[in-house]
This record gives C-alpha cells, structure tokens and sequence, in this order.
C-alpha cells in the first residue's frame, strides 16, 4: 500500500512539473496570437538582383519574391492585426524543378520556390535572400510586434540533395528510398517520394538538429513550425523538444503538422509534452460543410464545442486554406459571403487562427498548384502580384474580425456555451472568460434567405448588447435574446458596458 501511494504521489508530482513546464515553454501566450503564413517567393519581391530562374508565367515557377520584399510589406500584415507570422523553409533548395501534371492542366516545372526541397541545411537559398535579410525580417517584425516562425523540415531532404549519397562513419546511408505505404509505415516511408531521412541515425540526427537551431539562434525566430511531424519517430521529438529549450530557451514555441490532427488526435504528443500546438485538420472541411448546407446546425455547434476538449496549455491551430490543400474561397466557388461566415467563425473560435496569405483580400486560386500562387497587390508596384486584383472589402472586414478578437479574452481564453438547440437554423454560441469577466455571444446564419434567431441565455448573463461588427443594440428579454439575422450573415455581440 505504501509504496502504491509512493507511486502515485510520484505520478502526481510529474504530472504538475509537466503543467509547469508547458507553461514555462510559453503556450499559454500563443492563445491570443493570429498567425499569418507565408510562401515567400509568392509573397513581394523587394531585390531583383536575386531572380534568378524567375518565371512567372510557370505556376510551379520561381516567382521572385524574397525576405526583403516581405520584410517592406510588415506594416501591411501589422495593420491587418496579424501578431506572428509564419515563413516556408529558408534553406538551400535542390538546383532544378521536377516534372509535374495538375488535374485539367498543362504540364509544367515544379521547381523548389516552397522551400520543401532542401539540399543544404547549413546555407540559405539566395533567391529567398541571406541571413543577414532573415535576421532583419525577425527585428523588424518584432519591432511591430510580431513573432516569427520558422518552418523547418527534418523528415526527408529535397530529390536530389548533397545527402542522397551520403553515408555515414560506419557506412549506412542517410536516406531511405522508394515511395513506401505513409499511412502503414509513416516512419520508413518516403512521403512524396523524396529521400527519407533516417533520424533514428545519431549522426543523421545531429547534423539536421544542429543546423536548424544553429539557423534559429542566429535569426533570433521565436519558434518553429514542424513539417510532416508524423512521419518522426518520437525518440526524435523528445530530443528536439530538450535540445531546442536547452538552447534556444525555455519560450521556443513548436507547432506541429500532423496531417490529419485533431483535439483528440493531437492529445498524445501533448500528453508526453513534444510542442506547444498542433494543426487542427478538422475546421476547414467542416466549416466548409456547413455553411453550404450540410449536415444539421446542432451537430455542428456541438463540434466546435468538442474542440474545447484539448489539454489544458496547449493550443490547436485552425486554418481555413493551406498551400497542400485547396483553397476555401474556391471550395465554395467563389461564394465570398459564405467565405466570410467561416473567417468569423475562424476568429471566434478556440485556438490559433491561421490566415493563408491573400486570404484577407480574396485571393484566387483553388487547386494545386494555383493554390500557391502570388499575393493580390492591385496597382501598388509590388511584383510578383502586381495588377492582380484584391478585395479591400473583404480585408476591412478581417481587420475588424481580428480586432474584436484581440480585444475579448472570451475568444481567446473562454470556454464554449452551446446555445443552439436541434430545431434552430440559427447557430448559437457563448464564450466566457472567467478570470476577466468577459462575455461574447456570436450567431451565424447559413441560410439564404433572412432568418430570426431565439436562444436561451444563461442565468447570470447580461441583458445588453452591443454587435460590435456594425455597433447595433440588443436587448435580452427573459434572459432571451431574439435577433433578425439577414441572409448569409454573422453577429458577434458582446454585453454593453455602463
């Protein structure tokens, strides 16, 4: 009997170090920041000495943007009210483009602008910039505000890179060939078909961790994001988390893709504490369902209230497009009201919000490869994007999305009250901060045709209004607030202070 309670008083205490230490790792800040990705070469080009190979007619092409062209545009992403942003992979890329086909489209050269394809983890790709142009995005950035996540890759190294024959002092290779089956052998597999890093090597291992803290210290980023995670084996990540806390300090934020994530499938690698944040795989698509009409409006309520379920401390990071799959905006074709219905879903929902660049001014694009094509500039004289057409409007209204949700801990500290019941098109949310007090009610209508929404408000909830979208009042009567929604429509109301 003693020694049972000696063991669980152990377990007890490990699991409160734990707590402590994922907190002293900075994650509980990261739940008020709103990330903003960025493909670099698609981004500005802002030094036309480094275009080399540029092609902008290629959609797999190199287009020419760079760290400094990114780096002039800051004050753009600060007056979105982005706090942390996102870059691809900065390291030497592999010398030539591959072959490739799209669905419906002509063939073309798929060449490394991505930064996917590394050839050397210890020098930067010069058409991105140098390293003297990084740390100056990093400065710069923080000057304004805003962190900086470095993307890094340790599972597989570009096609055809200087490790391809490498071996090792007693003879093994550095890399695993052949395709292999990713979802029965996600560790020995060769995702995409690109050389495998064999990290389970000490030597393999070393080199690949060295570089990409060696380039982070020096850049001064304030985190990494983890690329392909799941096809690491753990021992990897256990390591990774100790060496980049012993060296680049105990707040070095980790945010990892595990393809397919969700609250619940994320759970372990919060569990043995291995990074701060995962991608949660399971917005866009239902979002995307939803607001084009499937599946009930209850059932939906209740899965957003079921992405409250993740750990205590650690954050899941939600998107509505990425670079790997197709964009939101095409998805709904073309459909901006629909669009904007799950941008403020996106903003008043729990985690970290992830904003694919030219999202926020309706950029095009919607399959690969035109999902990854360059940043809307309109007339300003910023290429690779100039003269494609933005939607101010649509960027004026994530501008205020963001704001409110910066200015209520409700959104980005509280929990979830689910106010919809089964027969309401309307749905209906509450979120509440305890420790500040704060309160927000947000309804969204789905429906083409204007709506009226009725919900219960709990007991000790307010009985003013405000929506602070267009500053009209509301007034619960009951403790019932009934609103008239238009068609396709959101409200985010919070209590009128005295």
């Amino acid at each position: 009997m003693r020694s049972n309670g000696a063991g669980g008083a152990r377990r007890g205490l490990a699991a409160v170090a734990l707590a402590l230490l994922s907190l002293c790792a900075g994650a509980a800040d990261w739940s008020r920041e709103v990330l903003y990705f960025v493909l670099i070469d698609r981004f500005a080009d802002g030094d036309a000495t480094n275009n080399r190979g540029v092609d902008r007619r290629n959609p797999g092409g190199w287009h020419g943007g760079d760290l400094k062209g990114l780096t002039a545009q800051l004050d753009e992403l600060r007056d979105l009210g982005v706090t942390a942003l996102w870059i691809n992979p900065v390291q030497l890329q592999q010398a030539r483009g591959m072959p490739a086909q799209a669905p419906g489209a002509p063939a073309f050269v798929h060449e490394p602008f991505h930064g996917y394809w590394i050839h050397d983890f210890e020098a930067i790709e010069p058409r991105f910039g140098a390293a003297d142009d990084l740390k100056r995005l990093v400065d710069e950035a923080r000057a304004r505000g805003i962190k900086v996540l470095l993307d890094v890759v340790y599972n597989h190294t570009g096609y055809t890179s200087k490790y391809a024959d490498r071996r090792t002092s007693d003879g093994q290779p550095w890399v695993r060939r052949g395709e292999g089956n990713c979802e029965v052998e996600p560790v020995t597999c060769a995702v995409g078909g690109l050389p495998d890093l064999r990290t389970e090597l000490p030597e393999v291992r070393d080199h690949v961790l060295r570089a990409n803290i060696a380039l982070a210290r020096r850049a001064g980023v304030d985190g990494f994001r983890l690329d392909t995670y799941k096809h690491i084996d753990g021992d990897f990540w256990a390591e990774h988390r100790r060496r980049t806390r012993a060296e680049l300090g105990p707040q070095f934020f980790l945010l990892a893709e595990v393809w397919g994530g969700t609250a619940q499938s994320l759970d372990g690698f919060f569990a043995r504490d291995e990074v701060d944040a995962g991608f949660d795989f399971s917005f866009k698509g239902s979002c995307e369902a939803w607001v084009q009409g499937r599946g009930r409006t209850v059932a939906y309520a209740a899965y957003l209230r079921s992405r409250h379920q993740v750990r205590p401390g650690y954050h899941l990071a939600h998107y509505l497009s990425s670079h790997d799959e197709p964009m939101m905006l095409g998805t709904l074709g073309g459909d901006r009201a629909r669009f904007r219905l799950c941008a403020a879903l996106q903003m008043t929902s729990l985690g970290i919000p992830v904003v694919y660049y030219g999202e926020e001014v309706a950029r095009g694009g919607h399959d690969w490869p035109f999902n990854r094509n360059p940043m809307p500039w309109g007339e300003r004289d910023i290429q690779p994007g100039k003269g494609i057409a933005r939607d101010e409007s649509m960027r004026e209204f994530y501008k205020a999305l963001i704001r409110i949700r910066r200015e209520h801990p409700a959104l980005t500290q509280g929990g979830y009250e689910m106010l919809t019941r089964p027969q309401d098109p309307v749905l209906a949310f509450g979120r509440h901060d305890p420790a500040s007090g704060d309160r927000v009610v947000v309804l969204v209508h789905r429906e083409d045709q204007p709506g009226r929404a009725d919900v219960a408000l709990p007991a000790d909830w307010p009985a003013a209004w405000r929506d602070r979208l267009d500053g009209h009042d509301v007034n619960a009567v009951d403790g019932r607030l009934a609103v008239e929604m238009a068609a396709r429509s959101v409200r985010i109301l919070a209590p009128v202070r005295p």
